[in-house]
């Protein structure tokens, strides 16, 4: 028996992104929002506030290459971080690949890169105005010319060097048709991985593994620390992975053979390095919170997997990376917070606990063969603290190598705290909070509640120059929910929010806003709900279950249609999530909450103030689900009395490589909302 599903989707002429309709729909929506924002009294003040925060040094990890190293670094407004190269750690550092000069506006960002096994050649990959697809270019390091080939419709790729240096191995979408600029909405598929000599045309590119019978499939290659293996990883999805893996011959002049290790998708995978034939991966196979395993390639049946690092049932093992060729840096995430420890690599068993305050490693960098790593520590009143560990010197104690510093900012007055609460169906769910010392928890402080929830992604604390901003402005709170669907808490947490109960992910965060209410520190008249992309369509989610708990909601990059985001570019992927909408059971619970097709007049007859925040290249949450979201809470609730306005950007994605200029832009933006429809007051 079939059953037809008869929706309305009055807006669906949105979907056409390039029609004459819809680009006049964009200059109607910009004359209603550019001077509504532009009309806030505070508006220079605020500009130049944050302009002025944004401006001091911010710098990467430093990561050796060859004999040289390298790490990004922004002297403050720069558009872009550019990448500097120095021969020693001490030595004079100079300009390497400069981003800026690529673009008037800085709207070409470096998108990944990776430098040869002998440090004398680096790939890298440019993105135009934030979208996903890449263009790949070769460097010769020592002259600092590139090659002459530029390798196209590369997208979800990483870059994968033979050890011999003449080649990379790299996915991508050779038979994509019409534009691949980002302000398409085609449908992504038939990713095939291509090997690619330095020097030569990608015509002459050589098509090396692909899965035609799989045309979802996305494909990760790594070649091994030996440099004997290729072990390819592909996935539908953003869940589980399949392995494969060949030897990798002298000559590449065709399709590799491939042999199969892990053929199920019914679980994740990860390398994390080899000694002979047998390889470690990080897993949730039978293990919830991440174990990693050791499996003979030539070998590989399940019941010959052994246990390197057992699972441990509280904290979860959120990243390993092996240095000095025997030990290995375990990253945990343990309540929200990292720890770090250093362990065996053979027997995976303990060395030493790093030492490590309330926050986040924001980046690693160091390889198995080198005796020295780096990690950046961030916490949500600190961008970061970058740590140098000498494994030469024992015992093994990390040094202070960089502090970045924000310019006025006085951490002393302000203070970060987790709290715990429960949610609707009694599940504890933990939760940062910031704000100035003394508060006074009397119900009038205004404050900002992010979100996220979902894709097993942790939202770890922090610095977000936003968040901080919005305390120093407005003298707000700043509450970060860990709710279900991330992986905070491993892989239960994570099916604890998606698919059939995505719902939990809702409760979760109107949970957070009771709390926050009940508790004083601000009312429901003061509190702004934020969040971007999966956070995005939470908030607008959570504004059409609850209106009267948020007083304003900035959905930024939202996927609004959830019946339909699985037909345009990458947004099949997230069924893992979702659900598929051509099933009927996920049908039906999509249609439960999906944000364009609940939206109803509240009892109270008033809906929270809404902002929709999209741009004409995010080629990831396609800007129609926003166009179509928008158009809806206006026709059905345009008569009450809060704005529903949409910002549109352009020559922007989904948020990856933003100028620091059009950065800065946005959130003078979302600030002058809040204070227009919060009727907010700066503080001094």
């Amino acid at each position: 028996m079939t059953v037809m599903h008869q929706v309305p989707d009055p807006y669906r002429w949105l979907e056409d992104v390039d029609s004459e309709e819809t680009k006049a729909f964009v200059e109607a929506q910009n004359a209603i929002t550019v001077p509504f924002l532009e009309k806030c009294s505070a508006r220079d003040i605020i500009k130049e506030k944050l302009t002025a925060m944004n401006d001091h040094p911010k710098y990467s990890c430093p990561y050796k290459r060859g004999k040289r190293y390298f790490y990004y670094m922004n002297k403050g407004l720069e558009n872009q971080s550019i990448l500097y190269m120095q021969d020693s750690l001490e030595g004079e550092a100079q300009e390497y690949l400069n981003p800026n000069k690529l673009s008037e506006d800085g709207t070409i960002s470096i998108a990944g890169s990776r430098f040869s096994e002998d440090g004398e050649t680096h790939a890298y990959m440019l993105s135009k105005s934030g979208s996903d697809w890449k263009t790949v270019h070769l460097k010769n390091v020592s002259t600092g010319e590139d090659y002459p080939e530029v390798l196209e419709k590369v997208k979800f790729s990483g870059l994968a060097w033979t050890h011999d240096n003449k080649g990379i191995f790299y996915g991508c979408y050779r038979d994509q048709e019409g534009k691949t600029d980002g302000s398409e909405t085609t449908s992504n598929e038939n990713q095939k991985l291509f090997y690619h000599r330095v020097g030569t045309s990608q015509t002459e590119d050589v098509l090396v593994v692909d899965f035609p019978e799989n045309p979802k499939f996305r494909i990760s290659a790594s070649v091994s620390d030996c440099g004997k293996y290729l072990i390819v990883m592909p996935r539908q999805d953003c869940k589980d992975n399949l392995i494969y893996f060949a030897e990798l011959p002298d000559n590449i002049t065709g399709k590799i053979q491939l042999t199969p290790v892990v053929d199920e998708l019914e679980a994740e995978y990860e390398y994390v390095s080899n000694d002979g034939s047998v390889c470690v991966f990080r897993t949730n196979k039978d293990a919830l919170n991440y174990h990693l395993v050791k499996i003979d390639l030539l070998d590989a049946a399940k019941d010959k997997w052994t246990v390197l690092l057992p699972e441990n049932k509280k904290d979860v093992l959120d990243w390993v990376q092996p240095i000095d060729n025997d030990k290995m840096l375990c990253c945990y995430i343990q309540d929200v917070k990292s720890v770090l420890q250093l362990r065996w690599l053979a027997t995976g068993d303990l060395i030493c606990n790093l030492p490590l305050e309330i926050g986040t490693i924001d980046g690693v960098s160091g390889e198995r063969k080198q005796t020295e790593l780096f990690y950046k520590f961030a916490s949500k009143l600190s961008p970061g603290i970058i740590y140098h560990l000498d494994m030469t010197v024992e015992p093994y104690i990390p040094k202070v190598f960089r502090e970045i510093k924000v310019k006025g900012l006085d951490t002393s007055l302000y203070e970060m705290q987790q709290v715990f609460y429960s949610s609707k169906d009694g599940t504890r769910i933990p939760m940062f909070l910031m704000h100035k010392k003394g508060l006074v928890k009397d119900g009038s402080n205004p404050a900002l509640l992010y979100g996220y929830g979902g894709f097993n992604i942790s939202v770890q604390p922090y610095f977000s120059y936003g968040q901080v901003s919005f305390m120093q402005l407005f003298g707000g709170v700043v509450a970060v929910p860990n709710i279900r669907g991330g992986g905070e808490y491993g892989d239960a947490w994570h099916n604890g929010g998606r698919l059939l109960n995505k719902q939990n992910v809702f409760d979760d965060f109107h949970a957070a806003a009771e709390y926050l209410v009940k508790e004083g520190y601000t009312s429901s008249r003061l509190l702004t709900s934020q969040g971007g992309s999966n956070g995005g369509l939470l908030v607008a989610a959570c504004a059409n279950q609850r209106p009267e708990l948020y007083g304003a909601v900035i959905s930024q990059v939202g996927v609004m249609d959830l019946l339909r985001f699985h037909k345009f570019t990458i947004g099949y992927a997230w069924c893992s999530d979702y659900g598929n909408p051509e099933e009927e059971k996920h049908f039906r619970n999509l249609i439960k909450f999906s944000p364009y097709h609940n939206v109803r007049v509240p009892s109270s007859g008033v809906f929270p103030a809404t902002l929709l925040l999209t741009a004409d290249h995010d080629d990831r949450v396609v800007p129609l689900h926003s166009f179509k979201l928008i158009s809806e809470l206006q026709h059905k609730l345009g008569k009450q009395p809060n704005p529903l306005l949409i910002r549109i950007d352009t020559k922007a994605g989904h948020g990856g490589g933003k100028p620091t200029m059009k950065v800065i832009e946005e959130s003078t933006d979302i600030f002058c909302f809040e204070m227009n429809c919060l009727q907010l007051k700066l503080v001094e």
